[in-house]
């Protein structure tokens, strides 16, 4: 593969060549930032680790390069973050055994402008080589401005995909916004529960976030327990971590779905939830 960026690279911990790496991978997961795959693909990461016949991939769009900085990275260069960026997602993807990491270097500049055909053309090449039966994205209602440009570029490049190369099932994943508050039955339930050492280890390489000023990995734990704890208000709890996640399937599936108004139907059903239960006992 040639990707749109010179210093794009592609990292398979296990040493296998790129080529066969990829072809074996049955979960994908596309993101913005370094650290991303761990908060919103875990359920991916987890279900493969140790799996011989499950192989996990993850791709990153930026670079890295703006990320929130204080205390020991406060007097470092957006060229140095990169780097150091750069080799934290590649130990966490030695430490979840991944099937490979492709780090794609974009400037989120970049990813954000519907005009720049790269991101969607590096995508389209991965899609190609990995053909996945999962796939997970950022959801439509994320609030960080990359992580929904990244979403948007990574459906048209699936929506280009023949109809019978089209993933199983494609998810909107939490990071900026949780999905507790989508109807249970417009959520997708995603169990997280095991290895919580490992869980703990992927979020814990990524030191100049956490040192950086950023406890992603206490808020990402607490999220999953929260989530397995509020799921029910009478029932015991199931599972002692859970992500929440939206079905994206069908807007792959039907590329004259409108992603905007796909979600909008969401936030109406929730809207009318709540009024509905207001009014039956007794609210206006």
């Amino acid at each position: 593969m040639i990707f749109t960026k010179p210093d794009a690279e592609v990292f398979v911990p296990d040493g296998l060549a790129p080529e066969p790496a990829l072809a074996r991978t049955t979960h994908l997961a596309i993101m913005a930032h370094q650290d991303d795959l761990e908060i919103a693909a875990y359920h991916g990461i987890c279900a493969c680790f140790g799996r011989p016949d499950l192989w996990f991939t993850g791709v990153v769009a930026t670079d890295g390069a703006g990320s929130a900085r204080t205390g020991p990275y406060a007097n470092r260069t957006d060229a140095e973050m990169r780097l150091i960026r750069q080799r934290e997602q590649r130990k966490a993807a030695s430490i979840g055994e991944y099937g490979a990491l492709i780090q794609l270097m974009h400037p989120s500049a970049e990813v954000k402008d519907p005009a720049n055909q790269g991101v969607v053309a590096d995508l389209g090449q991965i899609l190609e080589a990995t053909r996945p039966q999962v796939v997970y994205l950022h959801n439509p209602a994320d609030k960080h401005d990359t992580h929904v440009a990244t979403l948007l570029r990574a459906l048209v490049a699936l929506r280009k995909l023949p109809r019978g190369q089209h993933p199983a099932k494609v998810y909107g994943c939490e990071v900026w916004r949780s999905l507790d508050w989508l109807l249970d039955a417009d959520k997708q339930g995603l169990p997280v529960s095991g290895r919580a050492n490992l869980a703990a280890a992927l979020l814990g390489v990524f030191d100049s976030q956490i040192s950086g000023g950023k406890r992603y990995d206490l808020a990402t734990t607490g999220r999953r327990l929260a989530n397995a704890t509020f799921f029910e208000s009478h029932g015991c709890d199931r599972e002692t971590a859970l992500s929440w996640a939206v079905d994206l399937t069908p807007l792959v599936h039907d590329a004259t779905l409108s992603t905007a108004e796909y979600l909008l139907g969401l936030i109406e059903r929730f809207r009318q939830d709540v009024a509905t239960r207001i009014r039956k006992f007794g609210g206006d």
